[in-house]
């Protein structure tokens, strides 16, 4: 079973090492979008050029955000506090990390999407508010999930003092 579990830290690792690399390419390509198209674009790339580049680099950023996010998630739960997401409490604590990323995400991917297709092409805005609408979506299940979930939590007060103290790991 040792070794089962290490094997289970070992891929825990290596996508965290993944998370981390992707994230570190797509701010070297944001900051490279920035660069080359929003600063060294002399005068004939245009306003409108150079917006659409500087909205391009932030796309690129919140993704890298978010695999940065994402990485430092498992890391502190799998591999710093080594729990089992079992319990109530640890799955409303696991969940709520991740969704936040992700509505977040979506939240500003809708904001850049909106700003370049209102000038390029508003037929696809109806797209852009189905991403809007589905974080929207998202936050409102996250909220009752909570809401739901803290009657379980109720139940089991020994669960949240573990859960609390497990924090004392993470430094």
């Amino acid at each position: 079973m040792k070794h089962l579990h290490r094997l289970f830290l070992a891929g825990h690792l290596a996508i965290i090492a993944l998370f981390f690399a992707a994230a570190v390419s797509l701010v070297v390509l944001a900051a490279s979008e920035l660069w080359h198209g929003a600063i060294m674009a002399g005068t004939d790339a245009g306003l409108r050029g150079r917006f659409d580049n500087i909205l391009e680099s932030i796309g690129m950023l919140t993704i890298g955000l978010v695999a940065l996010e994402l990485a430092q998630t498992v890391f502190e739960e799998e591999v710093q506090r080594d729990v089992k997401v079992s319990g109530p409490t640890r799955v409303r604590r696991y969940l709520s990390r991740f969704l936040v990323v992700i509505v977040i995400a979506l939240s500003i991917e809708t904001l850049v999407a909106t700003f370049e297709l209102m000038h390029e092409d508003p037929r696809q805005l109806p797209y852009v508010i189905a991403i809007g609408g589905s974080a929207a979506l998202l936050l409102v299940a996250w909220g009752v999930f909570v809401r739901l979930n803290r009657s379980a939590e109720e139940l089991e007060p020994e669960a949240m003092q573990q859960a609390k103290s497990e924090d004392d790991k993470v430094e």
